[in-house]
Order: structure tokens, then C-alpha cells, then sequence
């Protein structure tokens, strides 16, 4: 219904639906194997403090062979396909003000489904009290223009953490990942980035070459999505799912020339039937936590029966697989040339704000942010990562059951006033398991159109 009134919001009673002040979301540009990274040409601007920085992402950025510029001068029908504003040197709330007002005066100008996207550095511990308020508030102008661009146009911040350089492997990459298709849904959102080492050359169509991945509840839906992307990306892809699925999770395993894992993750011995799967491909370099269940009452209506599964499947599972993982000495199984262990959890933007009839969904996944966090430093220490992706309102088989109004009134919440596909959470789940983003570890990445919940 929501593509319906997507095509219907940009056909030819488009000056009606404006003039009527309905919704107006835009078709965003998703990624296509071989298609341009930006949809024009890429502006970078800066405070003084931080030329060297901007300098630095212009270099990469030309490297990729875009039209990078340093001055908002545009041809008469030229549009700006980004904005890129360096706050890395920034001091002082004083020095944001020019580089930030000069991006501000290219967004009339800026193409639809275009992107914004800021670098600057985390405030730290130590920090004097200016330092503090100058990094802090990057975060702020990216929120509020999320909110202010139309057109499918984003708005996202690369955050460096630890003494990042600005142009280190994790760095670039989530620049990347923001200013390309890949983020279509993917908007208002901050991803902190800390040093990481260079892994040799990427290749940005195929970043999981190599790699084995286990996705668990794959027959369907958001999990499917991410098997079909993992392949696409190049990985040797594991499909998991309970037994009653087994039909369509077999359908999935074929469609990405993969293996069906039929298993139910909440039993004692998942973890060693997924090393088991995975040895014989090369041995285990992804797992994706995606399998996961509501069962929606008010509180005070809940009984055992709709908490306790709640909890199994989406928490508890996810931990006692990772703690079998990383005391089975998973390194050791990794396929030769496999930086680490890569764990990414399906967390909600329902963990994060919480949601009316969903204290158990929002207590699990709440959970998974927090063993998300927990577990990044134990993993980082076999070269790994731990991440999460929050999904917000996603067009899903589950959410075309809901009641027709409610449906329709949540998809037109986040800024980009419309739903997500599966695809959105895969793409962001993809780059995350990627080795380019190994200076990514112990973050939840929001993928909700900047909905109109939590931060």
C-alpha cells in the first residue's frame, strides 16, 4: 500500500498531493551492481583547522572517480549529489559556523536522494569544556537536517573515534557506505569509527569475497533479504531456520546457491551445528543474529507464555551461540585471510524507545544493544566485531498484517515518510560484516528513516 501511494506521491497529481500538505516520500535510489556511487557531483567544505582533513577526504574521493569541487559554483542545471563538511579540526563552537552555513546554502541545490554527510571527531574524555560542546553539536545538525531535506536526500555523520585518521580504511568506508545507495534508509543517524588497520585493496562490489556467513532465520522476509545481499557481496552463505520453515528456507539456499540449516536456535547445541555447517566451506567468518519473534500484550496482560519465548529466541540464543563461538576458538576456523569473527545482531528501534504491547520485543532487543556493546571488546581481541542494525518500520510479511490505518500512519513517520524494505537492514548488515568496516565494533546502527523515536 505504501509503494501504492509512493508511485501515486510522485505521478501526475504530485501538485495535488503538495498543495493538500499530505506526505510526500519520495522513491529513493537503491543500489544496483555497476550503477554511479553519487547522483552528481560531490562538494566538500570545511573550517580552517580542518583543510588538511578535508584536502585528505577530497583525494579519496576523486580516487573513486567522482566530480569532487571545494566551491558551491555549479553549472546552471547542475545539482550537487553530496555535501561533505570536515569538522575534524574544529575548536571552538565559533569555527562550525561558515563550513556548516556553506553547506546549508548548497541544499536547494542539492539532487533528490541526494547525501550530506558530516566528519568530525568524538567528543573525548579530557576534553576541554568548548572542545566538548563543539564535537558534541555535530550531532544535532545532523539529526535536525534528517528531518529538513526532502527529495529521498539524507543526512548521516561519520564519528571518529580514538585518534581515527580521516582517511583510515573504517573511515572511508562508512563514508562510502553513507554516500551511496547502499543507505538509501539510512538517515539523522551518527556511526562512531575507530582506527583500523588497511586490509589491501576493496573491492567495493564484492567487500564479503571469501567469506562464510550463517544467517539465522532466513526462510523469509528481512532474513532472506540478507542472504541474497551476503551472496551478492560474495560470501558463501549458511541459511538458518526452524524445521516448519524448511521448504522456504530450502528455496532461499538455492536462490543464493547456499546451505540450508533447518535448527532451532534456542537449542543447547546450535552454535556446534553452525561450526559444523560452516567447516566444510572454509570455516565460519560471519553470523548474522536475525532470527526473532513477537508475541505483543500490554503488561498487564502478559503472561509466561508470551515473554519467556520472546526472550529465548531473540536474546538468550544469540548469547549462548556467541559464547560457544568464542569458547570453541572460532579464530582458528576461520577461512585463511579472514580478519576476525564478524557478529552483527538484529536489535529494533522498539529496544531503543520502546513500544506500546511490546515490553518483551522492546525488553529483548534492548538486551541485544546492550550484549552488542558488551561483546565487541572480547571479540575485537581475535580481530572481530560485534554490531547491531535497528531496524525501524520495515514493508515486511509481518507488518502488511497489521491493521490497514495503523500500517499506513507508522510507514509515513520517519523523515523519508515512508516504509523500508528488507533490503535497507541487508545492505547495512553487509557492510558491517565487511572487512572495511573492522574499526566499526560496539555500535547500533539505526536503519529507520530517521523515524520519530528515540535519538
Amino acid at each position: 500500500m505504501t509503494d501504492s501511494y509512493t508511485r501515486f506521491a510522485n505521478g501526475g497529481l504530485k501538485p495535488l498531493v503538495k498543495k493538500l500538505g499530505l506526505p510526500q516520500p519520495a522513491i529513493l535510489r537503491r543500489h544496483q551492481p555497476g550503477s554511479p556511487l553519487t547522483v552528481g557531483p560531490v562538494l566538500v567544505v570545511s573550517d580552517a583547522a580542518s583543510a588538511a582533513d578535508a584536502d585528505a577526504v577530497a583525494t579519496v574521493l576523486t580516487g573513486w572517480e567522482l566530480d569532487v569541487r571545494r566551491s558551491p559554483e555549479l553549472g546552471e542545471r547542475e545539482r550537487f549529489g553530496a555535501v561533505v563538511v570536515v569538522l575534524t579540526g574544529a575548536q571552538r563552537p565559533e569555527d562550525v559556523s561558515a563550513p556548516v552555513l556553506a553547506a546549508g546554502g548548497t541544499l536547494r541545490r542539492l539532487a533528490g536522494n541526494g547525501r550530506v554527510v558530516t566528519v568530525a571527531r568524538a567528543p573525548e574524555a579530557g576534553d576541554a569544556p568548548a572542545l566538548a560542546a563543539t564535537r558534541a553539536g555535530v550531532d544535532g545538525i545532523v539529526r535536525s537536517l534528517g528531518k529538513e531535506l526532502r527529495g529521498g536526500a539524507t543526512a548521516n555523520g561519520v564519528q571518529l573515534t580514538g585518534g581515527a585518521a580521516v582517511d583510515s580504511p573504517s573511515a572511508v568506508a562508512t563514508l562510502r557506505f553513507f554516500l551511496s545507495a547502499k543507505s538509501a534508509y539510512v538517515d539523522g543517524q551518527i556511526l562512531p569509527v575507530g582506527p583500523s588497520e588497511a586490509s589491501g585493496d576493496i573491492d567495493w562490489e564484492r567487500p564479503l569475497e571469501g567469506k562464510v556467513a550463517v544467517v539465522t532465520g532466513a526462510a523469509r522476509g528481512i532474513g532472506a533479504a540478507i542472504a541474497r545481499t551476503m551472496a551478492r557481496d560474495g560470501a558463501r552463505v549458511v541459511v538458518v531456520d526452524v524445521p516448519a520453515a524448511g521448504e522456504a528456507l530450502a528455496g532461499v539456499a538455492n536462490a543464493v546457491n547456499g546451505v540450508a540449516l533447518q535448527l532451532d536456535v534456542t537449542a543447547d547445541d546450535a552454535a556446534d551445528k553452525i561450526l559444523a555447517a560452516a567447516a566444510p566451506l572454509g570455516g565460519l567468518g560471519v553470523v548474522v543474529h536475525n532470527a526473532g519473534i513477537t508475541r505483543d500484550k500490554l503488561l498487564a496482560n502478559m503472561k509466561a507464555d508470551r515473554w519467556d519465548p520472546v526472550v529465548a529466541v531473540n536474546l538468550a540464543a544469540q548469547l549462548r551461540i556467541n559464547e560457544r563461538l568464542l569458547a570453541a576458538g572460532v579464530a582458528g576456523l576461520l577461512a585463511a585471510g579472514v580478519a576476525g569473527l564478524r557478529i552483527v545482531s538484529l536489535a529494533s528501534t522498539s529496544g531503543i524507545a520502546g513500544n506500546k504491547g511490546q515490553t518483551n520485543y522492546a525488553y529483548s532487543k534492548a538486551g541485544v544493544i546492550g550484549q552488542t556493546a558488551a561483546t565487541a571488546g572480547i571479540v575485537a581481541e581475535t580481530g572481530g566485531t560485534a554490531n547491531a542494525v535497528a531496524p525501524g518500520f520495515i514493508e515486511t510479511e509481518m507488518t502488511a498484517r497489521m491493521p490497514f490505518v495503523t500500517r499506513n500512519v507508522a510507514s509515513m513517520l520517519p523523515s523519508l515518510a515512508q516504509g523500508g524494505k528488507p533490503v535497507d537492514i541487508a545492505e547495512a548488515i553487509c557492510f558491517l560484516a565487511s572487512d572495511a568496516a573492522r574499526g566499526v565494533n560496539g555500535q547500533t546502527l539505526r536503519v529507520c528513516g530517521q523515524h520519530l523515536v528515540g535519538k
